[in-house]
């Protein structure tokens, strides 16, 4: 006896399975995009960093008569094809994380919007990585690139919070009562993060890794912009001591206290890369963990200013 599939009532018995609450799978999906974002930020910088930003050729094809690499391309196609692979592992977490959202796409409107942004920006930043491509690596369009991935950790940081109930409307981690200077505070830490990153990119843009050998450079005097890069660093510093003075001096607890003493943590691990990779030739591999210190300092940043923005004041 033969059956007809009837595609309205799969999508209803679907439905009926999928979470009706903000549950651990939906949790462990955030937390799985939070990682995933930083992670192709790792294996962005190890295309560029290995010269392998030219390890498939052409694209969307990796070869003009293969998707994948070869093995004639050897370690760079292996890279660079690795790299494009990730980009469909996170866009599967995105889409897996908007169908568990289903059942919950009006009550928990802000989960389903992030998660929503972060599968819709995948498409574009294959986009972008496809230009970089076929514009020799142009330096602003990999700094573009690179952009557009900062951006996707900052989204899904808030959404990892969000899901973990730490901030927004549905909040039910304790806050304690914050001075109200914390809040334009934190706001200041994560906007000077912003614009340290998108300075870097013109310092990278300048600098020798350009990702392959005959890739162009922006033509900028990297040592002068490598100072000018400095000035939100050390803006990023001073207003990380402010938030830890008022966090000692009024003896706040919870989540307040511990996103600080990470941003702390974060901010003295960039700086100390920082530093080294300057006064060393800028080594690799130096270069690989700031890139990824920049990553962990938009988490950072902003999860210390979502979480003070969604505490009470006092």
């Amino acid at each position: 006896m033969s059956t007809t599939f009837r595609l309205p009532e799969f999508a209803g018995r679907l439905a009926s399975r999928l979470p009706r609450s903000v549950d651990a799978s939906v949790r462990r999906l955030a937390v799985a995009s939070l990682i995933g974002q930083t992670l192709l930020v790792v294996t962005g910088g190890a295309v560029r960093l290995t010269s392998s930003g030219l390890g498939c050729p052409t694209w969307p094809r990796c070869t003009d008569t293969s998707l994948v690499n070869t093995p004639e391309m050897g370690i760079h196609g292996f890279i660079e094809f690795g790299n494009r692979l990730l980009t469909f592992a996170l866009a599967a977490v995105a889409a897996l994380m908007l169908v568990y959202l289903w059942n919950l796409r009006k009550e928990r409107r802000d989960l389903f919007l992030l998660a929503l942004g972060l599968l819709a920006s995948i498409p574009a930043q294959a986009v972008i990585g496809g230009i970089t491509v076929l514009t020799n690596l142009n330096p602003w369009v990999v700094g573009l690139h690179f952009l557009v991935s900062m951006a996707l950790v900052v989204f899904a940081t808030l959404l990892v919070n969000r899901a973990f109930a730490r901030t927004g409307r549905f909040r039910t981690v304790p806050h304690a009562a914050l001075p109200g200077v914390m809040r334009p505070v934190t706001a200041a830490v994560a906007l000077f993060s912003a614009i340290a990153v998108m300075l870097g990119v013109v310092v990278t843009g300048a600098g020798p890794h350009a990702g392959d050998a005959d890739a162009p450079r922006n033509g900028l005097d990297w040592d002068l912009f490598s100072h000018i890069h400095a000035v939100p660093a050390y803006l990023i510093t001073a207003g990380t001591l402010v938030a830890l003075a008022l966090v000692f001096l009024r003896r706040i607890t919870g989540p307040v206290r511990t996103a600080v003493l990470g941003l702390l943590g974060v901010t003295v691990l960039q700086a100390v890369i920082g530093f080294t990779q300057y006064y060393n030739g800028i080594p690799a591999l130096l270069v690989a963990a700031h890139m990824l210190g920049a990553a962990l300092l938009m988490v950072a940043a902003t999860n210390a200013w979502d979480i003070a923005r969604s505490s009470p004041t006092k």
